[in-house]
């Protein structure tokens, strides 16, 4: 019995072709938008330069008209007469958000890591329960976390905060999912070579998943160097920077111009660590989903 093929006919690829204009009107739509979000960045900025006739002028302006330095010099002022050193604020500040960041990178990448290319009994339901914790809000967490803190002796410690933040799950997810992007070949190819599990790890593996965890770095430095030590730390020299910049300006109307040199000093350090490692976050974002 003969059969006949029969061609099928496709239809070739229509190539999009957009004129000049509807390249300038997306790039005029994409800038408005951009300038618009940035909007309360410029606002901030401004508003640190301005002086006090102006930080109270109604209607308020937007630009600065005569900027001044004042409201730094007040500022810091202010610092100097705190009873702690300002100094040690500083150090509790970035010992509590290094400390956090990188041990948090380190327990997700690890934890990641058998969830995404290893198979063992339970592997499923772990993974669940991660996705699961996503949707709890840290205020319903709140009394269990002081309960075990307290249990373990960490309340008025810097481990009260640091600890907690291991367990971001957001961070295990992105992980995970970006993991297994990786070609399993490239893993029984370095297998088979004689390297052992923890070389994989550490010079196949992390290396691959930098954007990953350079987007984990800003969302959890920006997180913990916002903190102000919530219900856990009690003890004055434990104190984060944020806590005392936030005493600083309870003083009222009169500092006002002090209060709007903190709103960009608390800012401004989390921008710049973004600023440094926006290209990786865009690659993480459009991988994601992507798999061999």
């Amino acid at each position: 019995m003969a059969f006949r093929l029969k061609k099928i006919r496709t239809r070739p690829k229509r190539k999009v072709n957009r004129s000049w204009f509807g390249t300038l009107l997306i790039f005029i739509v994409l800038g408005l938008f951009g300038a618009f979000m940035a909007l309360p960045l410029i606002y901030t900025i401004n508003n640190a330069f301005k002086p006090l006739d102006e930080i109270f002028l109604f209607p308020p302006r937007f630009l600065v008209r005569n900027p001044t330095i004042n409201n730094f010099v007040d500022l810091f002022n202010l610092m100097a007469t705190s009873w702690v050193p300002f100094s040690r604020y500083i150090f509790n500040t970035l010992f509590i958000t290094i400390v956090g960041t990188v041990g948090h990178i380190i327990l997700s990448a690890a934890a990641a890591y058998p969830l995404a290319k290893h198979h063992f009994p339970g592997k499923n339901i772990l993974f669940t329960i991660v996705v699961l914790s996503l949707m709890f809000s840290p205020h319903v967490t709140a009394v269990p976390n002081y309960m075990t803190m307290s249990f373990l002796g960490w309340v008025d410690t810097y481990w009260a905060v640091i600890v907690p933040s291991f367990a971001f799950s957001l961070g295990l997810y992105l992980m995970k999912q970006f993991m297994e992007q990786i070609p399993d070949t490239l893993l029984e190819a370095a297998r088979i070579d004689g390297a052992s599990e923890y070389r994989i790890f550490w010079q196949i593996v992390m290396p691959i998943v930098k954007p990953a965890w350079l987007t984990l770095v800003i969302l959890l430095f920006q997180q913990l160097w916002g903190t102000d030590g919530g219900n856990f730390i009690y003890s004055e020299e434990l104190k984060t920077m944020n806590y005392a910049m936030g005493q600083i300006i309870q003083g009222g109307i009169a500092r006002a111009g002090a209060a709007a040199a903190v709103a960009l000093m608390l800012m401004a350090v989390p921008i710049v660590i973004f600023l440094f490692s926006q290209a990786s976050i865009i690659q993480t974002m459009s991988s994601s989903g992507i798999k061999e």
